[in-house]
C-alpha cells in the first residue's frame, strides 16, 4: 500500500495517479475522510485513557466523598474507554481497508492509456521471411504434434480446456530451459529457490493479487489456501514481518514454480495450443532493495531479461506498459514480446515491474540502516519482480521461429548442450 502520509500531504498526486490508471479519483476523498475519522478516534481514546490514569493516581490519595466521586467517575470512564477503543479499532480497520484497495502511484514516465497505448522502447532482431524461404510456417501446435512434444487432446480429456501434456522432446525442452534459466540467474547473483505454490491469504493479499486480479486466482476454500499465479507471491512473502539489514541488499532470488491462472475474462482468446493456459511453469526473478535503488534495479532486471532472449536468438521488442494496463502493485512495467510468425505480431513472453514499497508495507518488510535515515531507524523495503522464462510461451516462440520446412526445429546455441542443434519430427 502507499504511504498514508501522501493522502494528507499531497492528495492531488494520488488523484492524478488514479486518473492516469483510468480509475475514479473519488476514493481519495473517502480515504481522507476515513483518515481524519481514524485520527480523531485515536485522539479521543488517548484523551480518555490519560484521564483514566490521572484519576487512578488521585484515587490512591483521596478519601471520603472525594474518593467516592472519583470511583464513580472511574466506572463511567471505564465504559467510555472501552467504547472509544472499539471505535478507534473500527475506524482504523475502515481506513486500512480503503488504503489497501488503493493501487500504487504510477511513475510519471509510464505512458498513459490502456492496453494498446504502450510505448515501444526497442526492437531486436528481424523476423524471418518464410515466403522467401519457400514455405508457409506452421503454428506451434502443429509443430509440437509433428515433434511429439505437445498433447492437447489428452490434456483436455484429463483436466479440461487450456490444459496440456508436454511429451518427449517437449518435456525435455522445458527441463533444459529450466536448467539454463536457473544456472544463468545464479551466475547473475540470484539465489536459486523452489518455493511453495500454495500460500495463505496474507501472502496473496500482500502482493496485491486479491484486488483487481482476484477473479484470476484459484482458491482452495476447504484449506483457505491459494494457488499462486506467479512465484512473485511466495518470494515477496519470504521476508514478511522481517527487518533486513541495508548492508545485505540487494537480495535477489530466482524461483522455479508452477503457476495457476483462471484466465478470467479471456474467453475466446488464444484458445489454440499452449500460449494461454491455466497452468504453466516459470522461472521468476525477485529483488529486495531500497526505494532509492529500485529504479536502477528495474533497468537491471530488464537488461537480464533481454540478455536471456538474446541467448535464445529470438526476435523481440521491449515496451513500456501503459498506466491503465499496470497491476495494482506496480508503478512501472516493461514487457518483452517475442515475434510469433503465424500470428504476425509480437506477444509477451516476459515482464518486469517495480513495486517500490507497496508490497513491503502490506507484508511488513523493513530495512534498517539506509543512508537516508542516518543508519539507525527502519523503513519499508522496495520489491521488484521479473519473469526470466515462462515455459509454454517460450516454447511457442522457439518452435515457431526455429521451424524448418521439414517440420524440424533449429535450436539456439545455448540449448545445444541439452538437446543438440535440431529437434526432429517423430517417425
Amino acid at each position: 500500500m502507499i504511504d498514508p502520509r501522501l493522502l494528507r500531504d499531497d492528495p492531488d498526486a494520488v488523484r492524478t495517479s488514479l486518473r492516469r490508471r483510468g480509475e475514479s479519483p473519488d476514493k481519495v476523498d473517502a480515504l481522507v475522510a476515513a483518515d481524519a475519522a481514524r485520527r480523531s478516534a485515536i485522539a479521543q481514546f488517548e484523551a480518555l485513557r490519560a484521564e483514566q490514569k490521572q484519576i487512578g493516581r488521585q484515587v490512591a490519595q483521596a478519601s471520603g466523598d472525594e474518593k467516592t466521586a472519583l470511583l464513580e467517575r472511574t466506572k463511567a470512564l471505564s465504559a467510555q474507554v472501552k467504547e472509544a477503543d472499539a471505535e478507534q479499532a473500527r475506524a482504523s480497520e475502515e481506513f486500512d481497508g480503503l488504503l489497501r484497495s488503493l493501487p500504487n502511484l504510477v511513475a510519471p514516465e509510464a505512458p498513459e492509456g490502456g492496453e494498446d497505448d504502450f510505448t515501444v522502447l526497442d526492437v531486436v532482431g528481424t523476423p524471418r521471411d518464410f515466403a522467401a524461404e519457400g514455405f508457409t510456417p506452421r503454428d506451434h501446435l502443429e509443430i509440437g504434434q509433428l515433434l511429439g512434444a505437445i498433447d492437447i487432446e489428452r490434456g483436455a480429456k484429463v483436466s479440461g480446456s487450456r490444459f496440456y501434456y508436454l511429451t518427449g522432446v517437449g518435456a525435455m525442452l522445458e527441463l533444459a530451459l529450466v536448467q539454463l534459466a536457473m544456472s544463468t540467474a545464479q551466475k547473475w547473483g540470484f539465489t536459486p529457490m523452489i518455493p511453495p505454490a500454495l500460500v495463505r491469504s496474507r501472502a496473496m493479499e500482500g502482493t496485491g493479487f486479491l484486488g483487481q486480479a482476484a477473479d484470476d486466482v484459484y482458491h482452495l476454500e476447504k484449506d483457505d489456501l491459494y494457488l499462486v499465479g506467479t512465484s512473485e507471491v511466495p518470494l515477496a512473502a519470504y521476508h514478511s514481518d522481517e527487518i533486513l539489514d541495508a548492508s545485505s541488499l540487494p537480495r535477489r532470488y530466482a524461483a522455479f514454480s508452477p503457476c495457476y491462472r483462471r484466465e478470467a475474462g479471456s474467453h475466446g482468446k488464444d484458445t489454440r495450443g499452449i500460449f494461454r493456459v491455466h497452468w504453466f511453469d516459470k522461472v521468476e526473478m525477485f529483488t529486495y532493495t531500497t526505494l532509492e535503488e529500485s529504479y536502477a534495479e528495474h533497468e537491471r532486471l530488464l537488461g537480464w531479461e533481454r540478455e536471456w532472449l538474446d541467448a535464445l536468438e529470438l526476435p523481440y521488442r521491449v515496451i513500456d506498459v501503459a498506466t491503465g494496463d499496470l497491476g495494482s502493485s506496480a508503478i512501472r512495467k516493461f514487457d518483452c514480446e517475442a515475434w510469433v510468425p503465424t500470428q504476425e505480431r509480437y506477444r509477451e513472453v516476459s515482464s518486469t515491474s517495480n513495486c517500490t514499497e507497496y508490497q513491503a508495507r502490506r507484508l511488513d518488510i523493513r530495512v534498517r540502516g539506509t543512508a537516508s535515515d542516518g543508519g539507525g531507524s527502519t523503513g519499508p523495503a522496495a520489491t521488484l519482480n521479473g519473469t526470466l522464462c515462462a515455459m509454454t510461451r517460450t516454447i511457442v516462440a522457439l518452435f515457431e521461429n526455429g521451424q524448418q520446412a521439414d517440420g524440424s526445429v533449429a535450436l539456439p546455441k545455448a540449448l545445444h548442450p541439452f538437446l543438440g542443434p535440431v529437434l526432429k519430427p517423430v517417425a
